[in-house]
């Protein structure tokens, strides 16, 4: 059996190293992981890479070198028949038996005026040293006396991208007062982190403003120009750069459309999609919301389906060859995906933190927590999250780092 992961992120990764882990080595399994890099982003570590571009090694994964029996294919995927169960591939094409697609989301910009042209998305870390080149160009030339960066969205990446910009020019052009470049987080709705609890909301604003960030909220954008975001209230703000995370839509390969599924993950009995190329429902009929955790899970909540469908065929197989017939094999696997695709995604949070500089905000619970206690659980997630995909070597840079950067940082603050 063929089966084929599209996308290396957080959901395509931890599913087929689940896959591999769960289906017996005896067992009929071509598994193929397809990705338009050779490498995993680990994309809620790219903010700091707008400061510390040497990271950028410490937060990409090789695939080949933590996967153990898949075959990586390094493509970019165009399109999905799943009536001719084929995928096409800028280098050809692809047929499976079960496909998982997880091919996360791509950056939306509404349609509105100049947003391509002339605003950064976030996605990548192409993107990031865009934004880097360009914050440290203005820094430099200073055309005016203060130059502006605005940030265009207030959910986690945003927050996170307005934090680090902020402390970029602090350190690139220090504080004295007056003349220090301004960072603006805009978000249309009427807090930061609109989709989180209000004493989470509330710490992060503090945060943000604490380190030179101005938020404001209830701000809609109309348009991007080379020099300026347009607002919808007609005021222009000026700006250098402008960094766009301002909502998410699906891939081209899926019609740009985030399809939406329930707890079982499946768009039909041989084809699955989860993490953010879907918008994912779990067993209590909550919407999931799209970030790295629910990725995770539901790569987990699904790699047992998916292994049972494997087993399930080696015994069609045996079935077929005492004469049962070619087309048992199809019923019998569809018969097995009732049986087996049933209510199993529970997404369950244990909580959620998200940076801001070299200060952080955390939520455990009902508990909102910053300063030392939530960068703590900050570094704890990222080491954490690299070492259980394998690449120890990339968690122990970043540990590395953590020793290098924030003692300094610590003993400034809190001594």
């Amino acid at each position: 059996m063929h089966v084929v992961v599209l996308g290396g992120g957080y959901a395509g990764l931890t599913l087929t190293r689940e896959l591999e882990k769960r289906v017996p080595t005896d067992a009929n399994l071509e598994l193929t992981l397809v990705n338009d890099s050779p490498d995993h982003l680990v994309q809620h570590e790219l903010h700091r890479v707008l400061r510390r571009p040497e990271l950028a090694n410490a937060i990409t994964v090789s695939l080949p070198a933590v996967l153990d029996r898949a075959t990586v294919r390094v493509a970019r995927v165009e399109a999905l028949d799943r009536e001719r169960q084929t995928i096409r591939l800028s280098d050809g094409t692809l047929s499976y038996d079960i496909a998982a697609v997880c091919l996360g989301a791509q950056t939306a910009t509404h349609g509105l005026e100049g947003v391509r042209e002339h605003a950064i998305p976030f996605k990548c870390l192409g993107d990031a040293f865009a934004v880097r080149r360009r914050a440290r160009e203005a820094l430099r030339v200073r055309h005016q006396d203060t130059p502006q960066f605005v940030v265009c969205g207030g959910g986690l990446s945003g927050i996170q991208v307005a934090g680090e910009l902020a402390a970029l020019v602090r350190e690139g052009h220090g504080s004295n007062a007056d003349a220090t470049p301004s960072v603006t987080l805009l978000e249309q709705l009427d807090t930061v982190a609109p989709q989180f609890d209000a004493p989470f909301q509330r710490a992060v604003t503090a945060a943000l403003e604490s380190v030179g960030v101005t938020v404001r909220t209830g701000t809609a954008v109309t348009r991007v120009t080379p020099s300026a975001v347009g607002l919808e209230s007609g005021e222009e703000l000026p700006a250098e750069c402008v960094v766009w995370t301002g909502g998410i839509r699906g891939t081209d390969a899926l019609d740009r459309e985030r399809p939406m599924v329930g707890p079982a993950l499946e768009l039909d009995e041989r084809t699955f999609v989860l993490g953010d190329a879907a918008l994912m429902t779990d067993v209590e009929g909550a919407a999931v919301p799209a970030s790295a955790q629910s990725a995770i899970q539901a790569a987990r909540a699904l790699a047992p389906t998916i292994a049972g469908l494997v087993s399930g065929e080696r015994d069609d197989s045996e079935e077929r060859d005492r004469g049962s017939g070619p087309e048992s094999v199809s019923v019998s696997v569809s018969a097995s995906v009732s049986a087996s695709a049933s209510a199993n995604f529970a997404f369950d949070s244990p909580g959620w933190v998200v940076s801001v500089g070299d200060d952080a905000v955390a939520q455990v619970g009902s508990r909102v927590l910053t300063g030392r206690g939530a960068r703590l659980l900050k570094s704890g997630v990222r080491l954490r999250y690299l070492a259980e995909v394998g690449a120890a070597d990339r968690a122990a840079a970043l540990a590395r780092e953590e020793i290098d950067h924030r003692l300094p940082f610590e003993f400034d603050r809190e001594s």
